[in-house]
């Protein structure tokens, strides 16, 4: 008899599928808009790069909000919305003829795209899973990583079609995937007779269930933690980084003499690569402590970013595209399984809606300082170096990270 597939893993592929798309076409494929948008409009990349950092509010501001939304109301709701505000974002930029409405844009966008990403998908999954939430969350999280694969997709629309026809057809094209798959996105399993994980009842799961409820650890209690701290601080960085690079990769290597149609696959191939990280540290955070793992995918981060201040020296793009995808993939993964064994299921939207504000902070800072450090030098070479040497901080502060209290 064949066994039948534990509905959780229904979700998994569903949030998987949803943040493909809306990680390919917002995060990682804003980078192929910004030269089509530059020559049209004649904006600075300060101004167009600001953009992108409102684009990140929807990890700050809305983030802590949205995070006590999931808990209350559940995934479902969040993400059926969400999916349908980002198809109108897209829409309305299309229609972009000032900077006014160019910013308008990404407010709504960023809007939609806090209730169909990474806080309300990660709770999505996190609520169906406990042992295996790391390999969970890794397959979960390779959705974003084969948003790469949009990069290409959009670069060659926008060759086809220009770049506000593109625009309208992603922004159908979020409708038509986005609303289907959230319909498939059930809140918690114990609602629909199952458990976490898809073990059945026994002395030893119930055990667990009560140390999920009984040891849970509330926002105010995790703000006195010195722990809650450092992973603020560590995540406020590490967006720092992130988003400076995914904005700014294919202006970069432009400005180094590489044609747009290989910088747009190394752009496309950032992300894919992480794949590996995704499922690979994914799994080693449900092996060994948590800590220790993410310490070292920030390390690769870091290292990867040096690697990439040097990419006119063709060589080191081989060493940035080895260290820095699997770095990024594997420390997005780690982080949610740090949460979920640190502050228990409850509180896991709530918790990871403020550490992801946090990491908004650096998610605006780092596009606009990186558009204006090339505006002010004509060059990216020093933001790099900059960049490099503050991840290289967050692996000190993960290492410091107390042991799980739960």
């Amino acid at each position: 008899m064949i066994k039948k597939i534990f509905y959780g893993w229904w979700i998994v592929l569903a949030c998987s599928l949803i943040n493909l798309y809306v990680g390919g076409v917002i995060f990682f494929g804003f980078t192929a808009f910004f030269e089509p948008i530059r020559e049209e409009f004649g904006w600075s990349y300060t101004q167009i790069s600001f953009a992108a950092s409102l684009r990140g509010l929807e990890m700050g501001i809305f983030a802590p909000l949205v995070g006590f939304l999931v808990d209350r109301f559940g995934p479902r709701k969040l993400i059926l919305w969400g999916t349908i505000t980002v198809g109108f974002g897209l829409i309305l930029l299309s229609l972009t003829q000032s900077l006014a409405v160019f910013y308008a844009s990404f407010l709504l966008l960023a809007f939609g795209a806090g209730g169909c990403t990474i806080v309300v998908t990660m709770t999505a999954v996190a609520n169906w899973f406990r042992r295996k939430v790391g390999l969970a969350l890794g397959v979960m999280g390779s959705g974003i990583g084969a948003g790469g694969l949009m990069v290409l997709l959009i670069v060659g629309l926008i060759d086809l079609y220009q770049w506000r026809t593109t625009l309208i057809i992603l922004g159908l094209g979020m409708w038509a995937l986005g609303i289907p798959l959230s319909l498939v996105i059930r809140n918690r399993p114990e609602h629909y007779g199952y458990l976490p994980d898809g073990e059945v009842s026994s002395p030893r799961v119930q055990a667990h269930e009560i140390q999920d409820k009984g040891l849970e650890i509330g926002l105010k209690e995790a703000l006195k933690m010195r722990s809650f701290l450092y992973l603020n601080i560590v995540e406020c960085i590490r967006h720092m980084t992130l988003m400076a690079l995914f904005t700014h990769v294919m202006p970069y290597l432009g400005s180094v003499g590489m044609p747009r149609p290989t910088a747009g696959l190394v752009a496309g191939a950032v992300p894919l690569i992480g794949i590996i990280g995704r499922f690979g540290f994914g799994w080693l955070g449900d092996v060994f402590d948590k800590r220790h793992v993410m310490a070292v995918a920030t390390g690769f981060i870091c290292l990867g970013t040096l690697a990439f201040g040097y990419v006119h020296v063709r060589w080191a793009l081989f060493p940035f595209l080895l260290l820095f995808p699997l770095g990024h993939g594997g420390s997005m993964v780690v982080r949610g399984s740090i949460v979920r064994e640190y502050f228990g299921r409850d509180s896991f939207g709530k918790m990871t809606g403020v550490i992801m504000g946090s990491g908004a902070v650096g998610g605006i800072i780092g596009p606009t300082l990186a558009g204006w450090v090339f505006d002010t030098v004509g060059s990216y070479h020093p933001i790099w170096l900059v960049l490099c040497g503050i991840t290289g901080l967050t692996t000190v502060l993960i290492l410091r990270i107390k042991q799980s209290p739960l």
